[in-house]
């Protein structure tokens, strides 16, 4: 049976070039990068050499880069490291309600530890309002942090003007760029971020291994103890395969982001086009921000069969997609992002998000379009 893999935001497939790179780690170097010997001095080596080409490519320095295990613990390195740095009680931080779960919690979990927090809401399609972020600034507020761009229905936040705004308030802005490396073009240094989280199995890379820019000057409370690694910053051995990986990954995602973003946008509009020859326009709804948004993610909704029942139609046929975040996905509770956005009912019970990436073809989206078309025409008969 063909099969075609559209869930992309989830975690994609390994780049055969990084494969190949962490091979070479994985069979050739055993080092310790904290030993003083030879084995360790290469490891530390290749370690510190990825760290230079992935601070390149992501327009920081390489002091600011610190390696983590994903784009959750670059988030929670990133909130606790500031707020517990400042100490925690009567202290305020705002975010909006359409974050990944990796900041939403983590922000829950302060808010039991005497931190209040401000929830920003979103407009219908999800983008937050840089006037409510300026008004729920207070003289206790230490950090800001909203996302660059949703995972769910891919949404584009005015990172530059937040940024803005809380540099002229004294504020420290982090930003959770997960989903947008590889499907925007991102330079640390054009943006007034403080600092951004980054993963590498959104971009063809190895899962856990991550990132968090931090700028310098900037003090964070680490989250783990037990080691000097990344300046005192996050204890523990450096993933010297994973680390090697993740540079080759950035190099291809952010070298060929021109490409990808065509290829994207084609794949985006082939399906779309598809599903209105097939099935018309108003058998379904684009949920998200039309102007500003990931060019590969595409939020669609289906009135009258449930996201579940679409889902496991869809795997029957062969296509992967999702409901949501893949932290989210086993449950059957409706989005978040989606409720914040106060869609209709019909709307927010029927979303299905699909998202593209390395390997999909615009003949694939004509085939997804048409086993859409054929689920249905069966489910309403």
């Amino acid at each position: 049976m063909k099969t075609v893999y559209l869930d992309h935001a989830a975690s994609t497939p390994v780049h055969p070039a990084v494969a190949e790179a962490m091979m070479d780690i994985m069979t050739n170097w055993h080092g310790n990068a904290s030993s003083v010997h030879a084995y360790g001095r290469e490891a530390k080596k290749i370690v510190n050499g990825a760290r230079d080409r992935i601070a390149s490519l992501l327009g920081c320095q390489s002091d600011e880069l610190v390696f983590t295990s994903g784009g959750t613990e670059s988030d929670n390195l990133a909130i606790f490291g500031i707020v517990e740095a400042a100490g925690v009680s009567g202290k305020h931080v705002i975010t909006s309600a359409v974050e990944h779960h990796a900041v939403l919690h983590a922000c829950q979990e302060l808010e039991k530890k005497g931190c209040e927090v401000t929830y920003i809401p979103v407009d219908h399609t999800g983008r937050v309002s840089v006037e409510d972020i300026a008004g729920a600034i207070k003289e206790n507020t230490v950090l800001v942090t909203i996302m660059y761009g949703n995972n769910e229905v891919g949404t584009i936040q005015p990172i530059a003007e937040i940024g803005e705004l809380c540099a002229s308030r004294g504020v420290v802005f982090h930003t959770d760029a997960v989903q947008a490396l590889g499907s925007a073009r991102i330079s640390c240094r054009d943006l007034p971020v403080d600092m951004w989280s980054f993963s590498a199995h959104k971009i063809n890379g190895p899962q856990g291994v991550g990132a968090l820019v931090v700028k310098r000057g900037l003090s964070l409370s680490p989250r783990l103890f037990g080691g000097l690694q990344e300046k005192k910053r996050r204890a523990g051995t450096e993933n010297m395969a994973g680390i090697a990986g993740f540079a080759a990954a950035a190099e291809l995602a952010v070298n060929g982001i021109e490409q990808r973003l065509a290829h994207y946008r084609l794949l985006r509009q082939t399906l779309l086009a598809e599903l209105r020859r097939l099935i018309g326009e108003e058998a379904f709804a684009i949920n998200g921000n039309q102007e500003h948004y990931l060019p590969h993610v595409l939020n669609l909704s289906f009135p009258g069969v449930s996201t579940e029942t679409m889902l496991m139609n869809l795997d029957m046929e062969g296509i992967a997609a999702a409901s949501g975040s893949a932290c989210t996905s086993g449950s059957l509770e409706i989005s978040h992002v989606l409720q914040a956005m106060k869609l209709p009912d019909p709307i927010l019970r029927s979303a299905i998000r699909f998202s593209f990436g390395l390997g999909n073809t615009t003949q694939e989206m004509e085939f997804t379009a048409q086993k859409i078309e054929t689920i249905l025409k069966r489910l309403r008969k």
